[in-house]
């Protein structure tokens, strides 16, 4: 094994997303941990604090399938893309990096961090149905409404680039992503399936 462990015989590993690239958090390795990462396809850890060996998710069910595991160009770091069943964070946040310092001066959301960000809040809408929202208007009306949208705003994406009008299509095309994602959210699919689907396509052809 090319990985190369520090004195007390330990390796960070980087959990990344592998659908939505979000990194989950920051934990460490040890050579038997990762052994068994690698043999049974879940993230395996070493606790600094316990000393002792532990599987992510054996008590929460909130396990990670591994995709792919790779190390830094020093060989003393490990990147691990999975794909996670339910929250990183102890707290029940998606990734242990919620907390921000600075915003920088570009936009607060990664370019695709968005769309996640936008499934929450659909996912959040259709459990508490907040009323005036657009969204609770959208599940109350149902389905049928749902699919009517999406089918318009489909049109709407097809005029716009018939027309050559990038600004309209900017916005059409946004209005599309999120009936999109309503529908999803509606039918219980997970958008980060989609792109799951998405990668695999890629890899397939690549």
């Amino acid at each position: 094994m090319k990985v190369q462990f520090d004195e007390k015989g330990l390796v960070p590993a980087i959990i990344q997303d592998a659908g939505t690239k979000e990194v989950l958090t920051l934990a460490y390795m040890n050579e038997e941990s990762l052994a068994k990462t690698i043999e049974t396809g879940e993230t395996w850890f070493f606790s600094r604090s316990r000393q002792e060996l532990w599987h992510k998710g054996a008590t929460s069910g909130n396990t990670q399938t591994v995709v792919s595991i790779n190390y830094d160009c020093d060989q003393d770091a490990v990147l691990v893309l999975v794909y996670p069943k339910g929250p990183a964070c102890h707290t029940g946040a998606v990734s242990c990096f919620s907390e921000r310092i600075s915003n920088g001066s570009s936009s607060s959301l990664g370019d695709y961090q968005i769309l996640q960000s936008l499934e929450k809040v659909i996912v959040e809408r259709e459990q508490e149905r907040p009323e005036g929202a657009y969204t609770t208007y959208l599940f109350e009306k149902g389905i049928d409404k749902i699919l009517k949208k999406v089918g318009e705003e489909a049109a709407e994406v097809i005029i716009a680039a018939k027309n050559r009008d990038h600004e309209e299509l900017r916005w059409e095309a946004a209005d599309l992503l999120y009936h999109l994602q309503v529908l999803l959210v509606e039918q219980g699919l997970p958008f980060k399936d989609v792109l799951r689907t998405l990668e695999e396509r890629h890899n397939d052809r690549s």
